[in-house]
Protein backbone atom coordinates (compact mmCIF):
# COMPACT_ATOMS: atom_id res chain seq x y z
CA UNK A 1 0.00 0.00 0.00
CA UNK A 2 1.54 3.31 -1.15
CA UNK A 3 1.78 6.37 1.06
CA UNK A 4 -1.05 9.14 0.69
CA UNK A 5 0.56 12.10 1.12
CA UNK A 6 -1.98 15.19 0.68
CA UNK A 7 -1.66 17.97 -2.12
CA UNK A 8 -0.87 21.01 0.52
CA UNK A 9 2.34 19.00 2.10
CA UNK A 10 6.02 20.54 1.80
CA UNK A 11 7.72 17.12 0.81
CA UNK A 12 11.59 17.49 -0.18
CA UNK A 13 12.16 15.34 -2.85
CA UNK A 14 14.63 13.60 -0.69
CA UNK A 15 12.68 12.73 1.80
CA UNK A 16 11.31 8.29 2.21
CA UNK A 17 8.26 7.76 3.24
CA UNK A 18 7.01 4.35 3.64
CA UNK A 19 4.07 1.80 3.08
CA UNK A 20 0.69 2.88 4.21
CA UNK A 21 1.67 6.18 5.60
CA UNK A 22 -0.74 9.03 5.51
CA UNK A 23 0.67 12.74 5.75
CA UNK A 24 -2.25 15.09 6.13
CA UNK A 25 -2.57 18.86 5.13
CA UNK A 26 -0.20 21.48 5.29
CA UNK A 27 2.52 19.23 7.14
CA UNK A 28 6.30 20.10 6.00
CA UNK A 29 8.62 17.34 5.38
CA UNK A 30 12.41 18.31 5.25
CA UNK A 31 15.56 16.79 2.70
CA UNK A 32 16.62 13.81 3.77
CA UNK A 33 13.58 12.62 6.24
CA UNK A 34 12.82 8.87 6.67
CA UNK A 35 9.40 8.15 7.86
CA UNK A 36 8.72 4.32 8.34
CA UNK A 37 5.62 2.01 7.62
CA UNK A 38 1.81 2.78 8.39
CA UNK A 39 2.37 6.11 10.74
CA UNK A 40 0.35 9.56 10.59
CA UNK A 41 1.44 12.20 10.23
CA UNK A 42 -1.16 15.31 11.64
CA UNK A 43 -1.95 18.76 9.95
CA UNK A 44 0.72 21.67 10.23
CA UNK A 45 3.22 18.86 11.22
CA UNK A 46 6.59 20.13 10.73
CA UNK A 47 10.06 17.68 10.78
CA UNK A 48 13.30 19.13 10.17
CA UNK A 49 16.25 17.92 8.28
CA UNK A 50 17.19 13.89 8.32
CA UNK A 51 14.91 12.81 11.15
CA UNK A 52 13.79 9.46 11.45
CA UNK A 53 11.25 7.98 12.21
CA UNK A 54 9.95 4.39 12.48
CA UNK A 55 7.28 2.13 11.45
CA UNK A 56 3.46 2.83 12.98
CA UNK A 57 4.01 6.22 14.73
CA UNK A 58 1.19 8.66 15.33
CA UNK A 59 2.47 12.56 15.30
CA UNK A 60 -0.29 15.10 15.60
CA UNK A 61 -1.24 18.30 14.63
CA UNK A 62 0.98 20.74 14.98
CA UNK A 63 3.75 18.84 16.31
CA UNK A 64 7.08 20.33 15.42
CA UNK A 65 9.89 17.64 15.33
CA UNK A 66 13.64 19.56 14.48
CA UNK A 67 16.70 17.25 13.61
CA UNK A 68 18.24 15.79 14.91
CA UNK A 69 15.48 14.22 16.57
CA UNK A 70 15.34 10.05 16.36
CA UNK A 71 12.05 8.56 16.91
CA UNK A 72 11.56 4.43 17.12
CA UNK A 73 8.92 2.01 16.42
CA UNK A 74 5.53 2.67 18.03
CA UNK A 75 5.95 6.54 18.88
CA UNK A 76 3.22 8.82 19.76
CA UNK A 77 3.35 12.05 19.62
CA UNK A 78 0.69 14.24 20.58
CA UNK A 79 -0.61 17.37 19.57
CA UNK A 80 1.39 20.60 19.51
CA UNK A 81 4.48 18.97 21.10
CA UNK A 82 7.69 20.50 20.24
CA UNK A 83 11.23 18.22 20.16
CA UNK A 84 13.91 21.50 20.80
CA UNK A 85 17.25 21.06 19.33
CA UNK A 86 19.44 24.34 20.21
CA UNK A 87 20.56 23.94 23.70
CA UNK A 88 22.18 27.75 24.08
CA UNK A 89 18.96 29.56 21.93
CA UNK A 90 20.83 32.34 20.40
CA UNK A 91 19.60 34.43 16.81
CA UNK A 92 22.59 36.19 17.47
CA UNK A 93 26.38 35.89 17.80
CA UNK A 94 27.69 37.89 21.02
CA UNK A 95 28.70 41.06 18.06
CA UNK A 96 25.10 40.84 17.23
CA UNK A 97 25.97 39.32 13.93
CA UNK A 98 22.82 36.97 12.86
CA UNK A 99 24.00 32.95 13.99
CA UNK A 100 23.93 30.49 10.44
CA UNK A 101 24.24 27.17 10.59
CA UNK A 102 27.87 27.08 11.57
CA UNK A 103 27.34 29.00 14.90
CA UNK A 104 25.52 25.89 16.29
CA UNK A 105 25.70 22.74 17.69
CA UNK A 106 22.80 20.71 16.88
CA UNK A 107 21.48 18.82 19.38
CA UNK A 108 18.30 16.18 19.41
CA UNK A 109 15.87 14.11 21.08
CA UNK A 110 15.75 10.35 20.91
CA UNK A 111 12.40 8.16 21.75
CA UNK A 112 12.10 5.01 22.23
CA UNK A 113 9.95 2.19 20.94
CA UNK A 114 6.07 2.31 22.31
CA UNK A 115 7.42 6.24 23.89
CA UNK A 116 3.87 8.57 23.93
CA UNK A 117 4.74 12.68 24.77
CA UNK A 118 1.73 14.20 25.57
CA UNK A 119 -0.27 17.00 24.28
CA UNK A 120 1.94 20.27 24.29
CA UNK A 121 5.10 18.76 26.15
CA UNK A 122 8.16 20.51 25.03
CA UNK A 123 11.27 18.03 25.26
CA UNK A 124 14.84 19.99 25.25
CA UNK A 125 17.61 18.53 24.06
CA UNK A 126 19.68 16.89 24.09
CA UNK A 127 17.59 14.12 25.98
CA UNK A 128 16.30 10.26 25.92
CA UNK A 129 13.01 8.90 26.72
CA UNK A 130 12.85 4.99 27.11
CA UNK A 131 10.67 2.74 25.12
CA UNK A 132 7.34 2.87 26.71
CA UNK A 133 7.53 5.83 28.70
CA UNK A 134 4.88 8.31 29.34
CA UNK A 135 5.20 12.11 28.99
CA UNK A 136 2.29 13.45 30.67
CA UNK A 137 0.59 16.44 28.55
CA UNK A 138 1.92 19.93 29.17
CA UNK A 139 5.17 18.51 30.32
CA UNK A 140 8.84 20.19 29.84
CA UNK A 141 11.12 17.19 29.96
CA UNK A 142 14.67 18.49 30.67
CA UNK A 143 16.13 15.41 31.75
CA UNK A 144 16.19 11.69 30.32
CA UNK A 145 13.22 9.60 30.99
CA UNK A 146 13.57 5.57 31.64
CA UNK A 147 11.95 3.14 30.33
CA UNK A 148 8.26 2.30 31.43
CA UNK A 149 8.94 5.62 33.16
CA UNK A 150 5.87 8.15 33.95
CA UNK A 151 6.60 11.89 34.14
CA UNK A 152 4.46 15.00 34.63
CA UNK A 153 5.16 18.99 35.20
CA UNK A 154 7.07 21.90 34.54
CA UNK A 155 9.72 20.42 34.65
CA UNK A 156 9.03 17.05 34.28
CA UNK A 157 9.76 14.47 37.18
CA UNK A 158 9.06 10.68 37.69
CA UNK A 159 5.63 10.03 39.50
CA UNK A 160 5.21 6.39 38.75
CA UNK A 161 5.58 3.78 36.61
CA UNK A 162 3.38 2.67 32.91
CA UNK A 163 3.30 -0.66 31.32
CA UNK A 164 3.09 -0.72 27.78
CA UNK A 165 -0.75 -0.39 27.42
CA UNK A 166 0.12 3.06 29.16
CA UNK A 167 -2.03 2.73 32.15
CA UNK A 168 -0.16 3.43 35.76
CA UNK A 169 1.03 0.55 36.89
CA UNK A 170 0.10 -0.81 40.50
CA UNK A 171 2.33 -2.03 43.44
CA UNK A 172 1.13 -5.98 43.54
CA UNK A 173 3.07 -8.14 46.01
CA UNK A 174 6.17 -7.06 45.39
CA UNK A 175 5.93 -6.12 41.89
CA UNK A 176 3.89 -3.86 39.72
CA UNK A 177 0.59 -4.84 37.75
CA UNK A 178 -0.93 -3.13 34.93
CA UNK A 179 -4.21 -2.82 35.48
CA UNK A 180 -5.90 -3.33 31.95
CA UNK A 181 -3.90 -6.05 30.85
CA UNK A 182 -2.80 -8.27 34.47
CA UNK A 183 1.28 -7.66 32.85
CA UNK A 184 3.79 -8.24 35.96
CA UNK A 185 6.45 -5.40 36.20
CA UNK A 186 9.95 -5.50 38.73
CA UNK A 187 11.76 -3.68 39.51
CA UNK A 188 15.83 -4.31 39.09
CA UNK A 189 18.07 -1.70 40.55
CA UNK A 190 16.62 1.57 39.27
CA UNK A 191 15.01 0.42 36.03
CA UNK A 192 11.95 -1.38 35.36
CA UNK A 193 11.25 -4.92 33.28
CA UNK A 194 8.56 -6.75 32.53
CA UNK A 195 8.27 -10.11 34.10
CA UNK A 196 5.10 -12.07 32.43
CA UNK A 197 2.63 -11.04 30.47
CA UNK A 198 -1.02 -12.48 31.00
Amino acid sequence: MNPKVEDSVLLDASAKIGDGTRVWHFAQIRDGVTIGSSCVIGRNVYIGSGVQIGDNCKIQNNALVYEPASISDGVFIGPGVILTNDQYPRAVNPDLTLKSAADWISVGVSIGNGASIGAGSVCVAPLEIGAWALVAAGSVVTKNVQTFALVAGVPARQIGWVGKSGYKLQPHNGFFRCPKTGDLYELAGHELREVSAQ
